[in-house]
């Protein structure tokens, strides 16, 4: 995949630079980052350097990761990283991703999670030819679960000792999102394949 840049009414979500290596590691010193999601910790300047100059642009040159800075119009400002992960089945009959996604401590309360995570879920939809979207987090990140739930999407349910974390086993919740889900989403470009039929469960 080519990388791509998606705008919103206050933010862009743009690639990942190295100049972007500074605010990253800002960033993720703050304590929830690391203790939810899975950047190592402590995370190093040389961690943050790996991950703006390797990780993130190799993640869109191999089709495994698509990850976004996500910045402010106003100033440019690091807002955090937002991204398409796990994409093995993104191009195979079950046409899944999953969104990733965290927020720098001083940016968070104003809304801009959920703007930047609209924009990615209406192009993997549309653009993509996404067929369902899923959300993972330990069960007890409910900073998390308050943005998936605005998003509109469904919790599904816990996955037990799905989660390796410090030595540990813990659980994650998992909950998903259809195209259908979002009513205002727009149709996908022509040279897609047409939309597998859906039957779900009457019960």
């Amino acid at each position: 995949m080519k990388p791509h840049t998606l705008t919103t009414e206050r933010l862009v979500l743009r690639p990942f630079e190295p100049s972007d290596a500074a605010a990253v590691h800002a960033a993720c010193q703050e304590a929830d980052i690391p203790r939810w999601t899975s950047v190592p910790s402590p995370y190093g300047v040389q961690d943050a350097e790996q991950f703006v100059g390797t990780i993130a642009p190799e993640g869109w040159r191999d089709d495994t990761s698509y990850n976004f800075a996500v910045v402010t119009k106003a100033d440019g400002s690091l807002v955090g990283a937002m991204g398409l992960v796990r994409l093995d089945h993104l191009r195979t009959p079950e046409r899944q991703a999953e969104l990733g996604f965290w927020t720098a401590k001083e940016q968070r309360g104003r809304g801009y999670t959920v703007e930047a995570a609209r924009a990615v879920l209406n192009w993997a939809f549309r653009d993509l030819g996404v067929e369902r979207m899923e959300w993972l987090a330990e069960a007890g990140n409910d900073g998390s679960w308050a943005v998936a739930r605005r998003l509109g999407f469904h919790r599904e349910g816990t996955l037990r000792a799905k989660l390796l974390y410090g030595g540990t086993r813990r659980d994650v919740w998992i909950g998903s999102l259809l195209p259908s889900d979002l009513g205002d989403a727009e149709p996908g470009p022509s040279g897609l394949p047409d939309a597998t039929p859906y039957l779900p469960y009457p019960g």
